[in-house]
């Protein structure tokens, strides 16, 4: 079986998509508090999080786990539904296996 390479978004377009996902969840209330407890983190420590390619490596991990949520964010924010694997892909951690 052979799989298909992710195409990655250009950095600062995956970096803003990240930014906008970490919006999303966090106008959610329950989204919000799953999203925090599984990063260890409060609220406060958003913020200073925010502009870390890693950290927001890790917001399109947590929306990619949920594919509801995922479906719910692309809807909203009028984006394919690739776009956050693709942005995921330019990040740090991002590169994904290639089994073969």
């Amino acid at each position: 079986m052979h799989s298909e390479q992710v195409q990655a978004l250009p950095r600062e377009i995956a970096e803003t998509l990240a930014l906008q996902a970490l919006g999303w969840l966090a106008n959610d209330a329950e989204r919000a508090e799953a999203f925090l407890g599984s990063a260890g983190l409060s609220p406060g420590d958003l913020r200073e999080r925010a502009s870390d390619p890693e950290f927001l490596g890790f917001v399109l991990d947590h929306l990619l786990q949920d594919e509801a949520a995922l479906i719910a964010f692309c809807e909203e924010a009028g984006l394919a539904p690739d776009r956050p694997l693709r942005a995921r892909a330019a990040l740090p951690g991002g590169d994904l296996p290639h089994w073969t």
